[in-house]
């Protein structure tokens, strides 16, 4: 029997935060390429960092989806990318620690790497860095609606 070929997805991201931490905002586009719609989603967090909101923007784009599906994620963060194709691995084969000096930590922001690695799993997944601020269209937007985003959690 074969395999139905899985549907092609661009899923573009980005957070943003005033204060690290601070009030903060993320942003997905989910584009399907076959038939080009597209899903927008924003929100955000009266008190978080930049990298939980880099990384909540790739998890609710991938919780968005429906069924498995080949996922190109574009981002700027590089946070995201070497966690998503070099430290993940080795974090959950060492009981999601990581290497600080001569001993092991727990990792930063945890529950949403276990989130993002639960998420992940369904799908597969390319990353694709793509230079912040550097006019690529699909990024700009989502920096807007993340800055758009965290601007309501301002002065809670």
């Amino acid at each position: 029997m074969d395999k139905q070929p899985k549907t092609r997805i661009h899923l573009f991201t980005d957070g943003a935060c005033s204060g690290n931490p601070g009030p903060g905002g993320w942003a997905y586009i989910l584009r399907h390429l076959a038939t080009g719609k597209e899903k927008l989603e924003s929100g955000g967090q009266a008190h978080t960092t930049n990298n939980q909101m880099e990384l909540m923007a790739v998890i609710r784009g991938l919780e968005s989806l429906k069924r498995p599906c080949h996922v190109e994620i574009f981002t700027d963060s590089v946070y995201v990318g070497k966690g998503l194709k070099e430290w993940m691995p080795k974090w959950k084969a060492n009981g999601w620690k990581r290497r600080e000096g001569k001993r092991m930590a727990p990792v930063k922001n945890v529950e949403l790497w276990q989130r993002l690695d639960t998420v992940a799993q369904r799908h597969e997944l390319v990353y694709t860095r793509v230079a912040g601020h550097s006019g690529h269209p699909e990024n700009e937007q989502c920096d807007q609606m993340a800055v758009q985003a965290c601007e309501q959690f301002k002065g809670r």
